[in-house]
């Protein structure tokens, strides 16, 4: 049975809220900036972070755990609502919204560990290999970078 008189529990400072989620102070203080998280200031100019700031660190800590740029991490996290705590079907929400990133991240991953020991298209020519893998460096046309992995059509060619 849920006391009806309890009080809310209060805010959190940036040293509670960073022993809690394991994410150094300067990192919340970072995510603040990048406009991922939210404080508010008291009198003395002190932060208070809300006790849903903790799930929003730990998506964030999550989500560039599997390589999520900050700023998508921003767009989904906008996605959230400010004024109450986030409920499963919001967090379903957002999870949809990247599926087929994250789909795309896998299929780009498999690509590397099957090709790891093959030329991954970096145009460098200083292996015999790479001629037959890339005749006269078709793939530097594409751009710079390792055009093989980057090409999510699978072979690195094009069509």
């Amino acid at each position: 049975m849920v006391n009806a008189t309890a009080r809310p529990l209060p805010d959190l400072t940036v040293g509670e809220l960073s022993r809690r989620s394991g994410v150094p102070a300067s990192a919340l203080r970072f995510y603040e900036d990048e406009g991922l998280i939210r404080s508010r200031r008291t009198a003395g100019n002190q932060r208070r972070y809300c006790r849903d700031t903790l799930r929003r660190v730990t998506f964030v800590r999550m989500s560039q755990r599997v390589g999520m740029p900050l700023s998508k991490i921003r767009e989904v996290l906008a996605l959230l609502p400010d004024d109450r705590t986030p409920t499963r079907a919001d967090w379903a929400r957002i999870s949809r919204c990247w599926q087929e990133d994250l789909n795309a991240r896998i299929r780009q991953m498999e690509q590397l560990r099957d090709q790891l020991d093959d030329c991954i298209g970096c145009g460098c020519m200083s292996l015999a290999k790479c001629r037959l893998a890339n005749p006269g460096d078709r793939l530097g046309t594409d751009g710079p970078g390792p055009r093989r992995l980057a090409d999510h059509r699978g072979d690195g060619y094009g069509d």
